[in-house]
């Protein structure tokens, strides 16, 4: 049986009368890279803290590298590497100082050896002696991603580590974690990018606090259950205005000069196409449903946990 790193189930976590995690159950296999989307304020960055063991949960158990998610919480620290949203090293250090840093932090003997390494395996050892805050968004992400990594972790924590970042080191990065995937080590990573969910071997949607979808990209798009036109032509324009009052239709989005139609009731979704079809200049096909659609669609459906 495949080995589950992370094992948790009815997580809860509550800051007053607000619920930030609704009873969310998840497991992520060894050597995954686990996708984790959702909305801003929908609970992400608390469930990753909850399974690094910097928060405890109100209720909910389970369990993280084998340890109970509860009262092994200093063993599970000491084996996650855990990158955050904001670059949080010294600007005034530069990158092998920080490295030092980090690895006094783990006891990491020898040090040297440990900080040259990670140098390498990195790319940075031609940029060791600048200083962090003179650093572009993309070598930033590198020097916390190699931060996170130099203590040999068996899990990989991140919280939206490519916001910001250009898409030449967008894909530079997840080379890195596919790598690091291959080696055996378990990413569960949270991101906005549709391309990136796409790169995940599975993905975890979830909307103020609760899951709402898991699964492989495939599985995930085919159980929303929704249906996709393409509209072309002279007057798409037109059509998008037409088109969003009518019934059957929940989305209506440009792509270009085409617009894709999306609709969770595909009998009503065609009579409105096919209605618009008919008085305006446009023409329609059937399209593929995107995650992107997926996600509008479960966004627009959630209710916020604040309102």
């Amino acid at each position: 049986m495949t080995e589950n790193v992370i094992d948790v189930r009815g997580l809860v976590k509550k800051y007053g009368r607000r619920t930030v995690v609704d009873h969310v159950s998840m497991q992520v296999a060894r050597g995954e890279i686990a996708g984790f989307l959702g909305p801003n304020g929908s609970g992400k960055t608390t469930m990753i803290r909850l399974m690094c063991g910097l928060l405890t949960p109100d209720e909910g158990a389970g369990t993280v590298l084998g340890h109970d998610l509860t009262r092994e919480q200093l063993k599970i620290k000491r084996q996650v590497g855990y990158m955050t949203q904001s670059f949080s090293f010294y600007d005034d250090l530069t990158i092998e100082e920080n490295l030092r840093f980090v690895a006094r932090l783990y006891r990491l003997t020898p040090m040297r050896r440990y900080v040259r390494e990670t140098l390498a395996d990195l790319g940075l050892t031609t940029r060791r002696k600048q200083l962090a805050g003179s650093l572009s968004g993309g070598w930033k992400q590198r020097l916390a991603l190699a931060a996170c990594i130099m203590h040999k972790p068996r899990l990989l924590l991140l919280d939206e580590p490519t916001a910001g970042v250009d898409p030449k080191a967008r894909r530079d990065f997840w080379d890195e974690i596919h790598a690091l995937s291959a080696a055996g080590m378990t990413v569960l990573i949270s991101t906005h990018y549709m391309d990136e969910a796409e790169r995940c071997h599975r993905i975890n949607y979830i909307s103020y606090g609760r899951l709402l979808a898991q699964g492989t990209v495939e599985q995930v798009v085919r159980d929303a259950g929704l249906t996709t036109f393409v509209v072309t032509g002279r007057q798409t324009i037109e059509a998008a205005t037409m088109l969003k009052s009518m019934e059957g239709v929940d989305q209506v989005a440009h792509f270009g000069t085409t617009l894709h139609v999306v609709g969770h009731d595909a009998t009503l979704l065609r009579s409105a196409v096919e209605r618009a079809a008919g008085s305006l200049d446009i023409r329609i096909a059937p399209g593929q449903t995107s995650l992107e659609d997926v996600f509008i669609q479960f966004m627009a459906r959630a209710r916020d946990n604040v309102a």
